[in-house]
């Protein structure tokens, strides 16, 4: 069905959306409130008359007349809140909310949002007092000489001084004399750029950014930038100035970067974020932000739009911009002028006729109207800027040629203008000269400049074998001059993984260095080898010479930890392979070891023997990638306090500390003889990595209670809901290497370890049953709770939400017959501090099933009760219920469980027992319910969960939640989002059960508690 679209605005800028929107074949009609004469019954775009400025009277009319979509086009009602009150109200609507136009509304908040957020931007003081203000600039170690009002002023709230007088002037005219209102009841006194100026918009749909062609803006009245300043008298797009790696900087540190900073403070930005730059010697620097398209950009931006701009805004407002980004024209150039009243930027004559519209539009110009209104039949001038005359062609200075006989062609008399739009754009490609190296990206000098920093830094690991001169094309090391005999040499390379991206993040790169050194000599350690030298490898797209060398310097300072020496290393600087700011890092380690105490001894490794822990120093290298997924989830910075690790430290200090280095705690013990076995805890953990080093008919036993858990795990574990089978096989938890000894060894080997680090016994090998899992953490769950601040045991939390007042939770059983996916949502769900449930068993009545693995690994008992075993059913539902008795369960959870229960056994458990049906009941009992909802051509479905009566889906309902049924939908594809909305569903119901907040009425219905509503 087309749709009906309103625009709110009256300018030139709402008659190219309107126009640009219109030519959606989905689309109905465009109407703008309360738009200009060129809106005015044009095709499907006419004006309306409703107030804009009353959110409630334009939330009705648009539900009156079958509005689906609402695009606002200015500023103003954007910071009034039009976007949260007719969300509110139910009418879809684009662009950002009143929070979020604050990025505009205040320049105050503005500027300290770029600086808590690190974005590029002049320095900059914000004042109440004008006075005060007047002191910076006279005492600014810089030009202080651009003063802003830091509210809303149409545009023209800036003004750029040529001196210290000039500035304070400007501070007293906005402040005292109020020259634009209360906008300027704060001012902002910025530092003075120099550079070109320009306009880089995007789409953002709150987490991703779909950048537009960048375009610039003419503010002054005059041809050669002369007269008072505007509210712009033309642009052109795109800008050759602004290059597509330039580009890519600018979405990566700035609409990026600004996008993720609004998410980060819970504000998400959506719809359209224009930033205002100016390209300095620095590089790009922020000097505004506005929360909409620009005027006059959006003339020349729209036209280049090669997509629907009707898609383009669902998706954004959708969240689907990642994988729908809009489409541009290339090969295409676009200018518009702007013809204005005489007298503007100050008082004007309003009502004159203007003409020859219609003539000039055959031409193949486009022209939008602004300032305009229809009087006895023609077309008369409204306001200060009128027309803005756009042309599109192949090239710049085609478009602007276009664009200026188009401006000639309208008849109205003493229009001002400009012939000179993109003039610097002009100058910029008509400048030809020979490339270098560095243009294409590549500072030569700058890597030359990295080297001799770096040098000192590696000829101090000099060490037996090699003196670590770099400079060379290779380099050398005596292993005879090392000591050695007989060795057989040993590599190892790895990185850091996506550590970097938080390093990267908090500006602080030297503990990286450690790091990858940790990586690569813990690996070679393994094998019982000594490290002798080591390799670095650093990529980037620009080679930030001092960020290097911090990284360079803490390789160079861990090489000497470790007692290898730093030999050499590559720098590869690769403009384009790499956003700005980010890098990447590798290292190569070499060791020997003698070929006689080469490690494992696979051979004399015996069940019995006994495993050494030693510490980590918290998450290592190793799992970045799922804490920062948890960080998102739990709304953490990294500048954020950390709810972890010592006081007064933030999540990226903790984060970041470095990986130990083993070597020189562990070459003493390993050449002892004493070590059969050596396991770097690193990428697949606990689980992966131990087996690496044994033979395969051991197994071993851990035992997580003997060994104390970095903080940082406990909260990881808790934030992020994550399994411990996911724990034990992402990371350490806090055993950052494992030492396989003879019993006979142990207390000696633990007592040298312990002289210098943390250590304990955690556990022992023993023969591996058919079918076992080679590596069983015990207690890993209890262990994990007990570390952090949650409670352990089978304690819960008041649901007056006292912490400090625990309560026992209520004994559950869940019977399975699968893969128990609905069974492993209530584990979750049970893991929680917070929750009034315990799952004491799980019991399935067939071997072998995948939700019997599920139950175990969480450190669940289990039980099998297979019903193949039994004559009748009333024996084996009495098998189950001793069972239950037998773990003093009292409530059950039916998961996937395929039997059905007899009467006798149902009424025992009567309100005790819970299902979950996929179907909203009473629709569509019994099986294939979704069969039967795609049968009966119903739009939704979902699930239940519902008390079990002695009839088939028919007890109490305690929960359900609905899921659309679409017109693509299969039998299998509505069986996936059912179930999705089970694992939601199941565990709030299990809660409102466990906690008493609902029960089963003798009448067989529902009973909520006196503190439920």
């Amino acid at each position: 069905m087309a749709e009906r679209v309103l625009v709110v605005g009256s300018g030139g800028r709402e008659h190219a959306l309107a126009w640009k929107l219109a030519q959606s074949t989905q689309i109905q009609q465009v109407l703008v409130a309360p738009g200009n004469a060129g809106t005015a019954d044009c095709g499907k775009i006419s004006n309306s008359e409703v107030s804009v400025s009353n959110h409630t009277i334009l939330a009705q009319f648009c539900k009156d007349h079958h509005v689906g979509l609402v695009v606002v086009g200015p500023e103003v009602p954007l910071a009034a809140g039009i976007i949260d009150d007719l969300t509110a109200a139910g009418v879809p609507c684009f662009g950002p909310s009143a929070k979020a136009a604050q990025l505009e509304a205040s320049k105050s908040f503005s500027k300290a949002f770029m600086e808590r957020h690190g974005i590029p931007t002049a320095r900059y003081g914000s004042f109440t007092n004008p006075q005060e203000a007047c002191d910076y600039i006279r005492k600014a170690e810089f030009p202080a000489l651009v003063v802003k009002a830091s509210g809303l002023a149409a545009g023209k709230g800036v003004i750029v001084a040529g001196d210290q007088d000039e500035a304070c002037q400007a501070v007293m005219d906005i402040m005292k004399d109020r020259a634009f209102g209360a906008a300027g009841e704060t001012v902002v006194v910025e530092e003075l750029l120099e550079g070109e100026e320009v306009s880089c918009l995007c789409f953002s749909d709150g987490s991703s950014v779909s950048p537009m062609p960048p375009a610039q803006d003419h503010k002054r009245l005059q041809d050669g930038d002369l007269g008072p300043n505007t509210g712009g008298m033309g642009a052109y797009c795109p800008t050759p100035q602004v290059s597509q790696e330039l580009l890519q900087q600018i979405r990566e540190t700035v609409l990026q970067k600004t996008v993720d900073g609004m998410k980060e403070e819970g504000i998400p930005y959506v719809g359209v974020l224009y930033a205002g730059l100016m390209l300095t010697k620095q590089g790009p620097k922020v000097l505004e932000f506005n929360c909409r398209f620009g005027d006059p950009e959006c003339q020349v931006l729209l036209p280049l739009l090669k997509s629907d701009l009707y898609e383009v805004i669902l998706n954004t407002m959708n969240g689907k911009l990642a994988s729908n980004a809009p489409v541009w024209h290339q090969d295409s150039s676009a200018v518009t002028v702007v013809m204005a009243s005489t007298g503007y930027p100050g008082s004007y004559k309003k009502g004159v006729e203007i003409t020859g519209l219609s003539q000039v539009q055959d031409t193949g110009v486009q022209v939008f109207h602004a300032g305009t209104a229809l009087k006895d039949g023609g077309v008369v001038s409204s306001g200060g800027r009128v027309l803005t005359v756009t042309a599109v062609r192949s090239s710049l200075e085609t478009a602007l040629k276009a664009a200026n006989q188009g401006v000639a062609a309208v008849g109205f008399p003493g229009a001002v203008y400009r012939r000179d739009i993109g003039h610097r754009a002009i100058t910029h490609l008509n400048q030809h000269r020979g490339l270098t190296y560095k243009d294409s990206g590549v500072d030569i000098a700058a890597g030359n400049k990295l080297v001799d920093m770096i040098k000192p830094l590696a000829k101090a690991t000099s060490r037996a074998g090699c003196n670590a001169e770099l400079g060379g094309f290779a380099g050398l090391f005596d292993l005879k001059a090392a000591g050695f005999v007989d060795p057989i040499l040993v590599s190892g390379t790895d990185g850091v993984g996506t550590k970097l991206k938080i390093a990267q993040a908090c500006g602080q790169h030297s503990g990286l260095g450690q790091d990858l050194v940790a990586m690569c000599v813990n690996d070679v350690l393994a094998q019982g080898a000594e490290p002798l030298f080591f390799l670095d490898y650093f990529s980037c797209g620009s080679l930030d010479v001092d960020v290097a060398a911090s990284v360079v310097g803490g390789i160079a300072k861990a090489c000497e930890m470790a007692g290898c020496a730093l030999l050499g290393g590559e720098t590869a600087e690769m403009p384009g392979v790499y956003a700005p700011g980010e890098y990447d890092l590798a290292g190569f380690c070499v060791g020997a070891v003698e070929r006689g105490a080469m490690l494992p001894r696979l051979g004399d490794i015996a069940e019995g023997d006994l495993l050494i822990g030693v510490a980590s120093s918290g998450v290592h290298s190793n799992g970045f990638s799922l804490v920062r997924k948890v960080l998102e989830r739990a709304n953490l910075s990294y500048s954020s306090p950390a709810p972890f690790g010592k006081a007064g430290q933030t999540v990226g200090e903790v984060l970041l500390t470095p990986t130990k280095i083993y070597s020189r705690l562990l070459l003493p013990v390993l050449r002892s003889g004493a070590i059969k076995a050596y396991a770097h805890i690193t990428g697949g953990g606990l689980l992966e990595n131990i087996p690496r080093v044994l033979p395969q008919e051991l197994a071993v036993d851990l035992d997580a209670s003997r060994w104390s858990f970095p903080p940082v795990f406990s909260w990881l574990q808790k934030e992020g809901g994550l399994s411990e089978e996911e724990m034990a096989r992402t990371f350490n938890c806090g055993l950052g290497a494992v030492l396989v000894v003879a019993p006979v060894d142990a207390q000696r080997v633990l007592r040298q370890l312990q002289a210098q680090e943390k250590a304990w016994i955690v556990g022992s090998l023993a023969q591996k049953q058919p079918g076992a899992e080679p590596v069983v953490v015990g207690n890993l769950k209890h262990s994990l709770l007990n570390t952090g601040p949650a409670s352990s045991g089978a304690l819960g939390v008041n649901q007056n939400g006292d912490s400090n007042t625990p309560h026992k939770r209520t004994r559950v059983a869940v019977l399975i017959s699968g893969t128990g996916t609905n069974l492993q949502a209530l584990i979750e769900q049970a893991k929680r501090p917070s929750s009034s449930a315990e799952i004491v068993v799980v019991i399935s009545n067939r071997p072998g099933v995948q939700g019997l693995k599920r139950a175990s690994l969480a450190g669940i008992q289990t039980r099998v009760v297979d019903h193949k075993l039994y004559g009748s059913r009333a024996e084996f539902d009495g098998t189950i219920d001793r069972v239950l008795e037998e773990f003093g369960v009292e409530m059950v959870c039916l998961a996937g469980f395929m039997r059905i229960l007899t009467g006798t056994f149902v009424k025992k458990w009567n309100g005790k027992l819970l299902n979950i049906h996929p179907s909203l009941l009473p629709s569509f009992k019994g099986v294939n319910a979704q069969k039967q909802a795609l049968q009966a051509g119903v739009r939704v479905s979902g699930c239940t969960v519902h008390f079990v009566a002695e009839e088939v889906d028919a007890g109490a309902i305690i929960v359900q939640e609905a899921v659309p049924v679409l017109s693509s939908d299969t039998e299998d594809s509505l069986c996936d989002r059912i179930r999705e909305a089970e694992h939601h569903a199941f565990p709030a119901a299990l809660e409102l059960v466990a906690s008493g907040a609902m029960r089963l009425g003798e009448d067989g219905r529902i009973i909520w508690s006196n503190s439920q509503s």
